[in-house]
């Protein structure tokens, strides 16, 4: 009895030693993701990721929040005019009380570039060109394209991509995802425009919900990608997305389905004094 205790002690920590062995050097392709310099200076804890398959809400905030420090950071210029930042933040702030995830903080930034594009990370994070505010002919325009934005944060769509990929990179260990693993991650998903058709679609009619129940003219939703479509070079974001047209069409048949009264947001020229 006496002999079977002392070897349970020896064996104890010698188990405790091989597994933390196997552990710490069987994330050979973290090490290719990111520099020791890299972990070193950016404190990673090795032990401690992010859980992709269970983030909470607050959770998935947070890691959007450091996505969006990095973004801004070293990846886009966001405008300095308070004026025009209110006012997208008010169409946004509209819009995402009537989404499917009216419970999270969401925060609408405008992009310092020319071009027409917006995009959105987890979290509750959107960015709009002002490229796309001047494309838009009226606020319902530039609303339609914020909602569909709304819609991959609502279905979880960069989550979700980033778990993919995570798994394709082979960048999973046993404790989760490491966190500075996961912020270069959704820096790259945020700003590599082409999105699997699925969730596009998805997004479309999430974001007509949404841009519905907000009140807009629904009809404005289809007629700026039409806009966009006839336009003598279709913003890049468009290029990268599933075929324009069947989206037209997908959309026109969900408007048929649900029809909704709002006729928000057609004002030209209030939207363009909004601008100045």
């Amino acid at each position: 009895m006496i002999t079977k205790t002392l070897r349970r002690r020896w064996l104890y920590p010698v188990l405790s030693i091989a597994m933390a062995t196997g552990i710490f050097f069987g994330q050979p392709l973290i090490a290719q993701a990111i520099s020791w310099g890299d972990l070193l200076r950016g404190g990673v804890q090795i032990f401690q990721g992010v859980q992709l398959s269970r983030l909470s809400d607050n959770q998935e905030a947070e890691l959007g929040r450091q996505i969006n420090d990095e973004l801004t950071r070293s990846q886009v210029r966001i405008v300095s005019d308070r004026a025009l930042t209110a006012y997208v933040n008010e169409i946004g702030q509209r819009l995402a009380a009537s989404s499917d995830r009216p419970n999270i903080r969401y925060t609408f930034q405008v992009v310092d570039q020319n071009s027409i594009n917006a995009f959105a990370t987890m979290g509750g994070y959107v960015y709009v060109h002002r490229g796309l505010l001047n494309a838009a002919d009226n606020e319902a325009q530039l609303a339609s394209v914020i909602s569909h934005e709304i819609g991959h944060i609502t279905g979880k769509h960069a989550l979700n991509q980033m778990r993919q990929a995570a798994v394709q990179q082979g960048l999973l260990a046993a404790g989760g995802l490491d966190r500075s693993t996961a912020v270069n991650l959704g820096v790259q998903l945020a700003l590599r425009l082409p999105n699997n058709r699925r969730d596009e679609y998805d997004a479309d009619a999430r974001g007509l919900r949404t841009f519905s129940r907000a009140g807009y003219a629904q009809s404005e939703m289809v007629a700026f990608m039409r806009k966009l479509l006839r336009s003598a070079s279709p913003p890049t974001f468009l290029a990268n997305h599933p075929a324009t047209s069947d989206r037209i069409t997908r959309l026109q048949q969900l408007i048929s389905a649900s029809p909704s009264p709002g006729r928000a947001g057609t004002d030209a020229a209030s939207y363009r004094s909004r601008l100045r």
